[in-house]
Order: C-alpha cells, then structure tokens, then sequence
C-alpha cells in the first residue's frame, strides 16, 4: 500500500506559515479587498448578506489571503438536522450561525498548509470580533466547497465537519428556491465546545442573547389552554354593532398572554406579539384564514384592530373575567388567615393615570384593581376596591393614606377582615391619639394578665 508523501515546504515557506497574521480590514482598504475578490475568486463578486466582517492574512506587510463571513444560509436541511434545533428556534437564533462566504488564497501564495493556518488563525478570534461588531456571539461555522474546484482538504484539517450535499437550490427570491444543478459541499464547525447544545436550548446564555432582542418573546401557551382562555371572556361584551374578522375574545386572551411574557400592552408590541404566535395558536384562538393566499395562513390581528380594543373594554367586566380565569388555573383562593396588601401606583406610558391594586401576600395573586378618578385620590378608589374584594378572616395592610377611619370600617365591620394600618407624623392628632392609647393600654388588663409589650406596639 503505497503512503501520500508530505509535500516538501521550503524555507521560505516556512517562514511564511511561521509568521503570517490575520487581522480585520480598516474602512480605508475595503475597495481593495473587494476589487481582489471580484478580479480573483471563482465568483465574481464581493457581495455579502447581512451582518458581515473581512479579514485579511498578511505576512511582511504583503496581503496573501482574504476571508469574508456575513450571514447564514437561511435554509440548510443538512445543517437543522446536525443542530437539532426547532423552526422556531432557528427563525430567532439563525443570527448565532456564520457563513464563511469568501476564502481566498491570492496569486502568489499558494503553499502548501497555508490555507489550513489563516483559517485556524480566523476562527480563533472569530466569536471575539463578532460580538465587539454586533454586541452578540457566534456558535457555529458554516461554509460551501464546489467539489469541481476544491476538495475542502482546509476545513478538514482546521476541525470542520463535512455534512454532505446540498441538494442544489438557490434562493433567488423571497420564499422561491431555484435548481442550479451545481450543488456543493456543506462544512460546519462548532466555534465553542457545546454550541449546537446552547442553539437547541431553552435559554441562551447572555452573550447570545442580543440577537433575540429584536423578536416578541414566544408565546408558551399550547394551543389547548389558549382555546380553554378564551371561553373566560367570552362574556365581555362587544361594542361593534357588525361581524368583525377578530372576536374580542380571542383579542383579550392575546393580550393576557403578553402580559404574561411582560410584553408592554401597547397596540405595536401586542401585534408584533401575535404576529410571532404559531399556526397552531392562531388556530385555537379562532383567527380568520387568508384564503386568498397561496398556503391559506391565519391572519393575525393589526396593530390599528388593538388599539381600539384597549379604547372600548369595559373595565369592571375585564376584572370579572380574569379573576375568573386566575380562579381557574391556581384554584379557588380561601381569604382566611391571608395578607391582603392594597398600593397605588401609576402606569407607565398613561399620562398619569394612577390605579390602586389589591394583592395577596400568601398566594402573590391579584385580587383587583381600581382606578383613581381624575382629581381625586387613592382612598375613594381603594375603598371601592375594599368592597368588592373577598377580605373575610384576611388582614389589610396599606400606606399610611390609607389609616382612614372609613376605610377602616369598611374593613372590618363590611368585609370582615382586621386592618393594620402605620401612622406617621403627617397625621399629628391621630398620632397623638395612638400615643395616648398606647401609655395607658396597661390599665386595661388585671393585674393576673400577662404583661403588655408596649415597645412592640
């Protein structure tokens, strides 16, 4: 069996494989490298998609090599396979996936090994020069060999991993592949120990996570319970007088489920929100098909369909819905022994609208909300709130606004529930009072009572 021999590399040679350097171009010398590309490689061209960087190996001063990586492919059979990751998952994280577009040894420098260097010189830096560009990592490495020119011998040697062929596609328009009876070689290769793991994953780690950024988080309720929520507001009532396309319903379970993905509830991130929903979901939230297309999609409401529905929503009827709901996924809550916390604030991006929620210390659920009349305060709107919320064997605390002789009657004589309300030195006669009481709280019990702690009172 006769063994390759080892092509003999001349001084000279060595030297270069010893010395020779790869950095990024600077602005100045991007017209030089794209006018090599486009004179000598097999191309033709120096265009690039999407984000991009260029590098150029040297040695004394001499360019003897280039190297362009911009974006992935968007569409790669072999490469989903070998990743493992869903559609979904690669719709938001294809940005974590370099394409080596442009490798070329310039005329004069073809030396045996030179090829395998530059490149194991360039992806050791890669991920480190693409995050200082576009504030996110890479994970993986792809690149495409045309078996009539090259054999892909420096992708083998440098830890690439060949997949097969590709089955000769192009893309030449949005959602259209072309045949181009040319198919090629498909190398990838994993830019740090785990990548293909982290792209399936669940979470990204925070390097990665920037490229996620620009996509409304995914919504992670299977159809199943989006049908099920649905029926919770049902009964809302709807103020259009004709048959529209979108049930209210089915708006209002949409934007419930933002709310939980702590999406901000205005009309642009709600329908940003349901245009990322699966064709499964839009299904189970009853949306119309598009039968005018050639794959008949769901249609996802516009952002002009939400703005009116934030405007017409009935308040009272919303909370009796979503109360409901939340009765139905956590259960139906028991108010004995519960703390009952009752703050006002005022929502972001309102122009001022300031609105006093009830909360559950023990179980961390709503309990309600009502919105403070323009220029009133919190305490009538609390008090209503009080009157409405199931207080039976529960304690309420609040600020010291809310230390009212009415609010603490509603309490205990209305609702059933005891009140532990702070006093502060802005109220000076009831601090007073509570003073006084608390000096004299003593004479109160016989002597045979147990002591009174009046440094905790």
């Amino acid at each position: 069996m006769k063994s390759r021999s080892r092509p003999i590399i001349t001084e000279a040679e060595q030297a270069l494989l010893d010395g020779v350097q790869v950095r990024l171009i600077d602005g100045g010398e991007r017209e030089r490298f794209d006018q090599l590309l486009v004179r000598e490689h097999y191309l033709g061209n120096a265009r690039l998609v999407g984000e991009q960087l260029r590098y150029v190996a040297e040695y004394e001063g001499q360019w003897v090599a280039l190297l362009a990586w911009s974006a992935a492919a968007y569409k790669l059979k072999l490469r989903e396979a070998w990743i493992g990751w869903s559609g979904r998952q690669k719709q938001r994280r294809l940005p974590l996936v370099v394409n080596n577009s442009r490798f070329l040894i310039l005329p004069g420098f073809h030396v045996p090994n030179l090829a395998s260097k530059v490149m194991k010189l360039t992806v050791r830096r890669l991920r480190a020069d693409w995050e200082r560009a576009y504030q996110h990592a890479v994970l993986v490495a792809e690149s495409f060999v045309d078996r009539q020119r090259y054999l892909g011998t420096s992708y083998k040697v440098s830890g690439w991993t060949l997949l097969g062929q590709t089955e000769g596609y192009g893309r030449s328009r949005q959602d259209f592949y072309q045949a181009h009876e040319r198919p090629k070689e498909l190398w990838v290769r994993e830019l740090c120990p785990g990548a293909r793991t982290i792209l399936r994953g669940r979470n990204l780690p925070v390097a990665c996570q920037a490229c996620e950024q620009s996509h409304p988080p995914d919504c992670p309720q299977p159809p199943a319970e989006l049908r099920q929520m649905r029926l919770f507001f049902e009964g809302l009532g709807d103020w259009r007088k004709r048959r529209c396309r979108f049930r209210l319903s089915s708006l209002v379970a949409v934007a419930v489920c933002a709310m939980l993905c702590k999406v901000c509830l205005g009309q642009r991130d709600l329908a940003a929100f349901a245009a990322n929903l699966t064709r499964e979901q839009l299904q189970a939230l009853g949306f119309a098909r598009d039968w005018s297309s050639r794959v008949h999609r769901y249609l996802p409401p516009s952002e002009s369909t939400f703005a009116r529905m934030l405007a017409h929503l009935n308040n009272q009827r919303l909370q009796q819905a979503l109360l409901a709901w939340q009765d139905h996924v956590l259960g139906k809550r028991d108010p004995k022994d519960d703390q009952v916390a009752f703050d006002g604030k005022e929502l972001l991006n309102s122009q001022g609208l300031e609105v006093v929620s009830a909360y559950s210390v023990r179980d961390g659920r709503w309990l309600g909300s009502e919105p403070v009349a323009q220029g009133s305060n919190e305490i009538p709107a609390a008090q209503q709130l009080l009157r409405r919320t199931e207080l039976e064997g529960s304690l309420v605390t609040a600020d010291a606004l809310h230390t009212q002789a009415e609010t603490a009657r509603i309490v205990v004589q209305e609702q059933g529930g005891d009140f532990l309300f702070p006093v502060k030195g802005n109220q000076p006669g009831l601090a007073d009072t509570v003073q006084h009481l608390a000096q004299n709280l003593g004479r109160a019990f016989s002597p045979s009572s147990p002591k009174v702690d009046r440094a905790n009172l």
